[in-house]
């Protein structure tokens, strides 16, 4: 609702300044004032226009003043200080158009892509996955059409390197360290089904145990180092044992990948994989479309010589544009001396088709089925090794996924270069909006203080439990399964549930405990933008006081428990509104400390809109999970000042239901946004 009437004067804006002064604004600010008293709506307006009409900030701010308090739902316009204009909404309106559900729509044409999670599928996934997968899936939420906005056709995906060096790894370790044969791949994996053990949970010790084997024998590490990248190579040809074992262990740790994730309420739609990018020649058909328009080229001297190059925009080492004269030393290699493709090469490759610009598409088959849509899997021609089924005319998405309009990688800093690259590349070819529309959502990563590390049964030196966090290494084993993680969060949720709500049945409390357990973990790693590094600490994440996810579900089920105790509906508290008379009912209580502090809820409330696009234009997700953070916090600040349930006055207590229905409706979907549920109790 705030957002409309921004936009409505932004409007005015617009008109006034066309009409008296014939000047336009590239920028209009538009401030929420420090204090509710002094309005809703802060415009710097005068100050800016101070300069170029030669007039002083205050008298701009007079000449204006009046055609502001034409638009309806502002009650007056003042003028503080050199010439802010300070405008004060009508609140009594704004509250029964908000109790109505009126808000700005949020959402346009276009389809958005977004990728995230993207685990190599070698083993377990860890706590430094979950923040990638939990960023990724909260920014599609706030994407997708849903009963509050119109949103955008949007598509998730998770990227599947199936055949890079982690999964080399991995296929060098079972058959060198437990020696087996595709054959005894086979019934390794089918004797951990039978024993409850979990693949990717094996694979995490064997890719701890091949990291240290190929630095345990000096004598033999020059052997080992080709036996590696000679697995690598025939992982990548295909058609071949090793090829076959790196599919059957890479699709099986998939499978336990998703079912981690799912129970975070994290879903896809679509799993590019490596292998279909390379036996679809997806490189190829991009290669002759740089060297066509003059991106990539042969250098014939310097350090580069022999190498498919493409210039870059920017010296990565001084931020200085390039000169294009003599050998450009600074160059990205795309084609290396010996043939082999960069990470970048297959990358930009992979871009032009997300943007369908490549005029080629994957094979697509079923590999899973969630309660509301298929996830797809890609293919050489429709049905691949480990899908659920084999092609059918209905095994194919209607459109399929590459013709986005935008994308948003979720990547983690580390690859800020080689994405950097990838954008300019497309501007190199000429593909400049779509260069635009691509986003990455970089992160920093995830550590775990040392409190944490203990907890989980690390041996810390001395020097170690100094630190301020312990870093994460899946090569060297050390870190916390994605999976551990969870059932710790629901464990700890689940004690205190027990202790509160021993009434209820065990079905209930372990529902209850889940909520709130991944609630918990989802808001943490929501909370800190996307740029600081994390220490994640049990304990600070489950409490239920402070910028926490039980906090925000504190306060939504305190909501829901005032309407089981009245015996109302929320809705019908909310349709209750319309009946009152703005003027002589709802006026006279929303004046004054006391209504100033019931309007306080409101407004909050009223700003979700707004917020919403500025977590999406600033893809920031903390955006929002502050916002749920302050929304709560305006609820709960406001449920012991007013003592709702004995409340005798029958407007008053219309508007007092009111106020918490709002509150709770906002906060739920909020809440949904970030990924979280709110329990039936806590």
């Amino acid at each position: 609702m705030y957002r409309i009437l921004q936009l409505q004067v932004q409007t005015k804006i617009e008109d006034l300044l066309k009409e008296r002064y014939g000047i336009s604004l590239a920028n209009l600010a538009m401030e929420l004032p420090p204090k509710i008293e002094l309005g809703e709506i802060a415009l710097p307006l005068a100050f800016e226009l101070a300069k170029r009409l030669k007039k002083a900030p205050r008298l701009i701010a007079q000449e204006l003043q009046p055609a502001f308090a034409e638009i309806p739902g502002i009650s007056s316009v003042e003028i503080a200080g050199a010439g802010y204009l300070n405008l004060k909404l009508d609140r009594p309106s704004m509250v029964q158009r908000m109790a109505a559900d009126e808000h700005a729509s949020v959402g346009g044409r276009g389809f958005r892509l977004v990728e995230h999670t993207s685990i190599n599928p070698n083993k377990a996934a860890h706590v430094g996955h979950l923040r990638n997968a939990i960023l990724g899936d909260t920014f599609a939420r706030m994407l997708k059409k849903d009963e509050y906005k119109p949103g955008w056709e949007t598509g998730v995906q998770n990227y599947i390197d199936n055949t890079g060096v982690q999964v080399a790894d991995i296929v060098v370790a079972v058959t060198n360290l437990l020696g087996l044969s595709l054959d005894g791949v086979r019934a390794w994996m089918e004797e951990l089904r039978r024993q409850g053990t979990r693949l990717d949970y094996a694979c995490w010790d064997l890719y701890a145990q091949v990291s240290q084997w190929y630095q345990a024998d000096a004598p033999r590490l020059a052997e080992r180092r080709q036996l590696r990248l000679d697995t690598l190579h025939a992982i990548e040809a295909g058609g071949n044992d090793m090829a076959e074992i790196a599919d059957l262990i890479a699709t099986g740790v998939l499978r336990r990948h998703l079912e981690t994730m799912e129970r975070l309420g994290i879903e896809y739609d679509f799993l590019p994989r490596e292998s279909e990018i390379l036996h679809l020649h997806f490189w190829e058909r991009a290669r002759s479309l740089m060297i066509e328009r003059g991106v990539l080229y042969l250098e014939t001297e310097g350090k580069n010589k022999g190498c498919w190059v493409m210039r870059r925009a920017i010296s990565a080492a001084t931020g200085v544009e390039l000169s294009a004269d003599g050998p450009d030393e600074d160059a990205k290699i795309i084609v290396r001396s010996n043939g082999t493709v960069t990470y970048v090469g297959k990358d930009i490759a992979y871009h032009l088709w997300k943007f369908g610009l490549l005029g080629k598409d994957f094979g697509y088959a079923k590999f899973r089925s969630y309660p509301s849509h298929t996830c797809w899997v890609s293919t050489t021609h429709g049905a691949g090794v480990g899908s659920d089924q084999q092609p059918t005319s209905e095994s194919h998405p209607v459109r399929g996924f590459g013709h986005a309009d935008a994308i948003y990688n979720v990547i983690d800093s580390r690859q800020d270069d080689p994405q950097t690259q990838v954008k300019e590349s497309l501007r190199a070819l000429g593909y400049t909006e779509e260069s635009d529309a691509f986003t990455h959502l970089n992160y920093a990563f995830v550590g775990l203080t040392t409190r944490t590390a203990q907890e989980l049964g690390y041996v810390l030196s001395e020097e170690e439990k100094a630190r301020n966090f312990i870093e994460v290494s899946g090569r060297k084993g050390f870190g916390v399964k994605a999976d551990d993680l969870i059932d710790r969060m629901i464990e700890a949720a689940r004690k205190e549930v027990d202790t509160r709500h021993p009434e209820l049945e065990l079905a209930e409390r372990d529902e209850i405990a889940r909520t709130i357990g991944v609630g918990a973990l989802r808001y943490f790693l929501l909370r800190f933008t996307r740029n600081t590094v994390i220490a994640f600490d049990f304990q600070e994440a489950l409490a239920f006081d402070g910028e926490t996810g039980p906090y925000a579900q504190y306060a939504a089920v305190r909501a829901a428990n005032i309407f089981r105790k009245a015996g109302v509906e929320e809705t019908d508290a909310l349709e209750d509104m319309a009946l009152l008379d703005p003027k002589r009912d709802l006026a006279p209580l929303l004046e004054g400390e006391e209504g100033a502090g019931i309007w306080e809820v409101w407004l909050t409330a009223s700003r979700m809109s707004l917020v919403l696009e500025q977590a999406i234009a600033a893809a920031e997700p903390a955006i929002l999970a502050r916002y749920a953070f302050l929304l709560a916090q305006q609820f709960n600040n406001f449920y012991p000042r007013h003592h709702i349930l004995t409340e005798t006055h029958p407007t008053r207590k219309t508007l007092l239901l009111s106020t918490a229905a709002v509150a709770r409706r906002e906060l739920v979907r909020v809440l949904g946004w970030l990924g979280i549920g709110v329990p039936a109790a806590m």
